[in-house]
């Protein structure tokens, strides 16, 4: 089943946020392999696609789990997590209708 995860940023996160970017990355780059990622991608402080130093507020990941406690799990051990780059976790079953 697909899951949606929305986390959302602490405050001034952008330095942590881009020294654990490659990390964080590899991760996807592993669920998009086994073909389980739909999309994912942050949300830019700014009305820009390069929001420069204002930074972001949070991601949104849409993929294909077991379970939601397996979404769960992937979603907390998350670099980002880790790092503190987010103040909180939201993870949801999703259903795609369109396209």
């Amino acid at each position: 089943m697909l899951y949606m995860i929305c986390a959302t940023d602490v405050a001034d996160s952008l330095d942590k946020r881009l020294a654990t970017r490659p990390a964080h990355l590899a991760r996807l780059e592993k669920l998009k392999a086994q073909g389980k990622l739909v999309m994912a991608g942050p949300f830019p402080s700014v009305d820009s696609p390069d929001p420069g130093p204002a930074g972001f507020t949070g991601s949104l990941v849409v993929a294909e789990f077991e379970s939601l406690d397996d979404a769960k799990q992937w979603a907390d051990s998350d670099p980002y997590v880790e790092a503190g780059v987010y103040e909180s976790v939201i993870v949801k079953p999703y259903k795609k209708v369109l396209p």
